[in-house]
């Protein structure tokens, strides 16, 4: 197998500003959505309480829990 040198990575300027501008872009619109989410702020100020993740994925998926009822008794160890 043949070798060869490690490839050497030269950061410039450009590449910093570059970077750092996207990064905030992407900051800003993570804000956005997150004020489109809870335009009131507070997110549970107006009373209402925020569901569970676990609740929030099985209404995305469709699974509805329901508990399962106890077993009626047998009589046949009774008898």
């Amino acid at each position: 197998m043949l070798r060869r040198k490690p490839t050497r990575l030269e950061l410039k300027m450009d590449d910093t500003e570059e970077f750092e501008s996207i990064k905030k872009e992407l900051e800003n619109r993570k804000r956005q959505r997150e004020e489109v989410a809870c335009p009131s702020g507070g997110g549970a100020s107006d009373g209402e309480p925020h569901p569970l993740r676990a609740d929030v994925i099985n209404e995305r998926i469709g699974f509805k829990p329901t508990p399962k009822m106890a077993a009626p008794p047998t009589f046949f160890g009774n008898l």
